[in-house]
C-alpha cells in the first residue's frame, strides 16, 4: 500500500515537473525570439541604409536617385521678377476697377532709359501676371515722355537682341507684345531703327511684322 502511493506520487511529480520543465521551455523559446527579433531591428536601424535615411547627408540632395525628375521642381524666379519684387521697377501696379494702371514713384521723363528701358524690354517674355502688365505697359509710357527719342536711339544695339527674342518666342502673347513693342519703338526712333532691323528680323515673323510696321522702315519694307 505505502509502494502504491509512492509510486502514484512519483508519478503525480513526474506530470508536474514535465508540465513545468514544458512551460519553462515554452517561456525560454518565447523570450528566445523575442531577443532574436530585437537583435534583427536594432541591426536594421543601425544599417548604414537607415542611418542615411534617419539623418541624410547633405550630398545626397545631389544624388540623382533621390530626385524624381518628373516631380514638380522649384523655379528659379527670372531676372525680371527678380527686380521687380527688389524695387528695381520705378512703378508699381494699379488695380483699378475697370482696368489696371501703372503709378510711377517719380515722373517717367526723370528717369534714365538706361537700363531701364532695357530691362522692360527683357520682361516682355515673362508669362506671368503682374509681370507681363509691368512690362509692356512700362516700356510704352516710357517711350510716350518728351525726348524719349534721344535717350532710346543709343540704346538700339542693345534692344534689338532683346525684342528678337520676345519675336521668336513659342508663346503667341510674348510675340505680340514684342511686335507692338517693335512698333512703338519705330514709332519714336523713326529711320534710326532701319539699320538694325535685319539683324531684329527673321525669316518666321518677317511676313507679319512687314505689314505692321512703319512704311519708313525700308529696311523690311
Amino acid at each position: 500500500m505505502q509502494k502504491s502511493e509512492c509510486y502514484g506520487g512519483v508519478q503525480m511529480r513526474n506530470r508536474v515537473t514535465g508540465n513545468y520543465d514544458q512551460k519553462t521551455s515554452s517561456s525560454i523559446q518565447i523570450k528566445h525570439q523575442a531577443a532574436v527579433q530585437r537583435s534583427k531591428s536594432s541591426l536594421s536601424t543601425s544599417s548604414p541604409e537607415s542611418a542615411r535615411k534617419l539623418h541624410p547627408r547633405p550630398s545626397d540632395k545631389l544624388n540623382p536617385k533621390t530626385i524624381n525628375p518628373f516631380g514638380d521642381q522649384p523655379r528659379a524666379p527670372s531676372a525680371f521678377a527678380a527686380i521687380y519684387s527688389k524695387g528695381g521697377i520705378p512703378c508699381r501696379l494699379v488695380h483699378g476697377s475697370v482696368k489696371h494702371r501703372l503709378q510711377w514713384e517719380c515722373p517717367p521723363e526723370n528717369l534714365p532709359f538706361d537700363p531701364l528701358l532695357i530691362t522692360l524690354a527683357e520682361g516682355l517674355r515673362e508669362t506671368k501676371h503682374p509681370y507681363t502688365f509691368v512690362s509692356k505697359e512700362g516700356f510704352r509710357e516710357l517711350l510716350l515722355v518728351k525726348g524719349a527719342s534721344d535717350k532710346a536711339v543709343p540704346l538700339l544695339p542693345r534692344l534689338t537682341p532683346v525684342l528678337k527674342a520676345a519675336l521668336v518666342h513659342a508663346d503667341d502673347d510674348v510675340f505680340e507684345r514684342g511686335l507692338n513693342a517693335l512698333m512703338q519703338l519705330s514709332a519714336v526712333v523713326g529711320p534710326s531703327l532701319n539699320d538694325h532691323l535685319k539683324h531684329l528680323l527673321t525669316s518666321g515673323s518677317l511676313i507679319v511684322i512687314k505689314s505692321k510696321i512703319p512704311t519708313y522702315c525700308s529696311v523690311c519694307c
